[in-house]
């Protein structure tokens, strides 16, 4: 398997090169090594990337993502916390879909004012409401990573 340099996998990832290094810093990614003064990285670490760009979009905090990655089954904080989570990703995205929904309807509406419309105004009005019920996502603060020290 061929290794790709730090310039490749920043091309590629569309991350900077100095973001690359900071998450090996926080032990998001690793490195296979050196190529001179160059990181090398194993192909895989473009899956990794991408992982932890939608956890980031998603609204995972980098320690909450850290914590992801080393999870094991038994974590069982972490896994009601990922329910939750999941829950809140579902109200989000059925309040975002309305939204989108209402604006592809006020593009092409004729209303005066588009406001007004009583189509676009339930739509609304329903996104209110879903964000109203839905509960609040509860404070997670992860573990603190276990140092080894020499």
């Amino acid at each position: 398997m061929e290794l790709l340099d730090i310039a490749e996998v920043a091309a590629r990832s569309g991350l900077a090169p100095s973001t690359l290094r900071y998450y090996e810093r926080r032990g998001l990614i690793d490195s296979a090594g050196r190529n001179g003064l160059r990181r090398t990285f194993e192909p895989d670490v473009l899956d990794r990337l991408m992982l932890i760009d939608c956890a980031r979009g998603a609204g995972f905090t980098l320690a909450q993502i850290q914590r992801f990655l080393t999870a094991t089954p038994d974590d069982t904080e972490l896994r009601a916390h990922l329910a939750q989570r999941a829950n809140q990703l579902d109200h989000d995205i059925a309040r975002l879909t309305r939204m989108r929904d209402s604006l592809h309807h006020a593009a092409t509406c004729t209303h005066e004012p588009l406001v007004e419309c009583p189509r676009f105004k339930s739509t609304i009005a329903d996104t209110g409401n879903t964000r109203a019920a839905s509960p609040a996502p509860a404070a997670f603060t992860p573990a603190a990573p276990a140092v080894s020290r020499p």
